[in-house]
């Protein structure tokens, strides 16, 4: 399966997930923001990081670049795209995923392992694993919390599009598991057509024992099958 991730001036977990998507096996390239052109792939990836130093707002120099055009032509068309932590900010600011993601509410930077609850496990992101596993994945942001309208926070949960929510390790979702005051402990979204999904959490940072966890393992299993 062929991979691209966009690089950013700014962008710091590029590498790590490049790291993620070559130890599963996946053809990847790194694609610079200013080329204008894609290589044919099935899954984009949007790294995290700090694009641009996150001036006016995060994502938002990142989501008029030049390469971004091809991204929303080929997220469009159906291929699979992956925007985590920064990357989730970036699809925000290019209209391909609806809201927003506002300061977090203890307006301090937070940079943590917390617990999700996978709410959809039947989607090319998340077959691999179980309706409501909790998994432990690592948080790094000073923006993830996800804010939209009544009517789309109203068809996340209809039409099942949340992908993940904050949760404690027992699987309870409620304030005190909620890190950044995301509405409905979201942190991670799919578009309508499940083709896209965008999500806080560092999935690629939980891939071995030796450094973390394997909990972010079959994000990428799930995407190869």
């Amino acid at each position: 399966m062929k991979s691209t991730v966009i690089v950013f001036p700014g962008s710091n977990c590029d590498r790590d997930v490049a790291v993620a998507l070559e130890k599963m096996q996946f053809k990847n390239q790194m694609v610079w923001h200013k080329e204008t052109k894609l290589p044919k792939s099935d899954l984009i990836v949007v790294p995290g990081g700090f694009s641009y130093g996150d001036y006016l707002r995060s994502g938002a120099i990142a989501g008029k670049s030049l390469i971004i055009d091809e991204v929303i032509k080929v997220a469009n068309s159906g291929c699979l795209v992956l925007g985590i932590c920064n990357g989730f900010q970036i699809l925000t600011e290019t209209g391909l995923l609806k809201g927003t993601l506002l300061r977090n509410k203890n307006l301090k930077f937070i940079n943590k392992d917390i617990h999700i609850k996978v709410l959809n496990n039947k989607s090319k992101f998340t077959h691999k694993y179980k309706k409501e596993q909790i998994l432990k994945i690592n948080i790094a942001h000073n923006e993830g919390n996800f804010f939209t309208d009544t009517h789309h926070l109203e068809e996340l949960e209809k039409e099942n599009l949340i992908a993940f929510k904050y949760c404690d390790e027992k699987g309870d979702i409620n304030e005190q598991s909620n890190p950044n005051g995301s509405l409905n402990n979201i942190a991670g979204i799919f578009n309508s057509n499940k083709n896209i999904l965008g999500m806080m959490p560092h999935p690629e940072r939980m891939i071995d024992d030796l450094i973390s966890n394997k909990d972010g393992v079959n994000l990428f299993s799930s995407l190869l099958n």
